[in-house]
């Protein structure tokens, strides 16, 4: 028993002390290297310097086109309609010949006025005749004065039925003329609301037989809202707004293709009187057309142009949050935390927004990395180049990099000007200014 104590107990217990004297010495060793965490990266984000400019302002507007005179074709006097002479939509020359009447009946008037003045005359030559032979023996006392007043009147009745007989003849020749209708102006010609053989009253609907519509130049009528009114002169008090010399607004249209129609028009009329049904103010535009390209009816897509705004602030689109009822940004500030700030969110073209209120010259907008920061976190300002200045993919690249603020301030004006100096920024409260004149 004693030499198996010696054997094998008395070395189990020497292991034991050995291996537990060996973690103590590792544990001893850890505890001279206390343990570091790792600080979080602070998040990088892409930032806008506010710059306030003076920008060319289109107002953009949905119009409909009206012809610029549209006149019906009416029936003067009843009769049969004998031919339809014009090609219905075609384009027609003012004084061209639409539509014929049967004739026969007026010309037969016209015969009868011919012979009452006819008769006419000859009762003037008889009283004539007699006058001239009653006066001289008047004068000898041959014949009384009672004799020589009815010579004259006589003589006078006789002008007045020549006179009255001479005002149906011509009554008689412009029914005639009647019969015949021409277009009354140059235009595009509607259909025919009589076909040949049809009954025409003149004091009736059918007296209404088509129209002509004069399209060159053609009108474009849009409208303007009470409160874009005032909003207007509210920006043109605090010069803000400037209109051209003598507001006359250059007016382009939008095709549906999106191209631009060659030719400018101009602001030429604002209706005086609200609109109680529609709760706007008519503006209408004059815009030449002498191809025919552009139709009555047509709704098309108007841009107002000559207007600039002075001290305007334009963000990215993507930089505009929404939080609840409220448009808001977020800034760098000057010591590089994240701030909250609520702006007024004006019109927007494109991926721009105008800021009305909220921002001023110099404030840096967070446009990119909005994922990775929160309100009051320390960030990393980057430059941020527009997707649309890059040149090729080597350039987004070498963009993606990134670069301080502070770095890239010497190259940040000529950044800028390769950005458009002229934005188009969609204001509808210019389009008032005739209204507001």
């Amino acid at each position: 028993m004693a030499q198996s104590y010696q054997g094998f107990t008395r070395p189990s217990v020497f292991y034991r002390v050995f291996v537990t004297g060996g973690l103590l010495l590792l544990g001893l060793a850890g505890c001279d290297k206390p343990a570091t965490s790792v600080p979080a990266p602070i998040p990088e984000v892409k930032v806008l310097k506010v710059e306030p400019k003076t920008l060319d302002v289109v107002i953009t507007r949905l119009a409909q086109l009206q012809s610029s005179r549209e006149v019906d074709v009416v029936a003067r006097v009843s009769g049969f309609l004998e031919r339809m002479v014009y090609k219905e939509g075609a384009l027609l020359q003012e004084g061209d010949v639409m539509f014929e009447m049967d004739k026969r009946p007026f010309q037969a008037q016209v015969d009868a006025a011919k012979g009452e003045l006819e008769a006419s005359k000859a009762r003037l030559w008889t009283a004539n005749a007699n006058l001239k032979r009653i006066k001289p023996l008047t004068e000898a006392d041959a014949m009384s004065q009672s004799d020589l007043d009815q010579a004259i009147g006589a003589q006078r009745s006789a002008e007045a039925a020549v006179f009255s007989a001479k005002a149906k003849l011509s009554n008689a020749e412009l029914d005639l003329s009647y019969t015949t209708l021409h277009a009354p102006v140059t235009g595009l010609s509607g259909a025919s609301l009589q076909r040949e053989g049809s009954y025409l009253n003149s004091i009736g609907e059918s007296a209404y037989l088509s129209y002509v519509a004069q399209i060159d130049p053609i009108w474009v009528n849009f409208a303007v809202s009470q409160n874009e009114i005032e909003s207007f002169r509210q920006e043109r008090q605090q010069g803000n707004l400037i209109p051209p010399e003598n507001s006359k607004y250059e007016f382009e249209i939008i095709m549906t293709d999106g191209s631009v129609y060659p030719l400018k028009g101009a602001l030429d009329f604002a209706s005086p009187s609200f609109d109680t049904r529609t709760g706007t103010f008519l503006v209408r535009a004059v815009v030449p057309n002498p191809d025919f390209l552009l139709r009555p009816g047509m709704f098309v897509s108007t841009n107002i142009l000559g207007g600039k705004r002075q001290n305007a602030i334009v963000v990215p689109q993507q930089a505009v949050q929404q939080q609840g009822n409220t448009q808001m940004v977020m800034l760098v500030n000057e010591e590089s935390k994240v701030v909250l700030q609520p702006v007024t969110v004006g019109e927007w073209e494109k991926d721009q927004w105008l800021i009305t209120s909220g921002l001023k010259g110099g404030d840096m907008v967070i446009v990119e990395g909005f994922m990775k920061i929160r309100p009051g976190m320390n960030v990393k300002a980057l430059h941020y180049l527009p997707k649309a200045k890059m040149k090729s993919d080597t350039e987004d690249d070498k963009a993606d990099k990134p670069t301080e603020t502070s770095e890239t301030k010497k190259t940040e004006p000529s950044m800028e000007k390769k950005s458009a100096d002229t934005r188009h920024i969609t204001d509808n409260s210019l389009a008032v200014s005739l209204v507001a004149n």
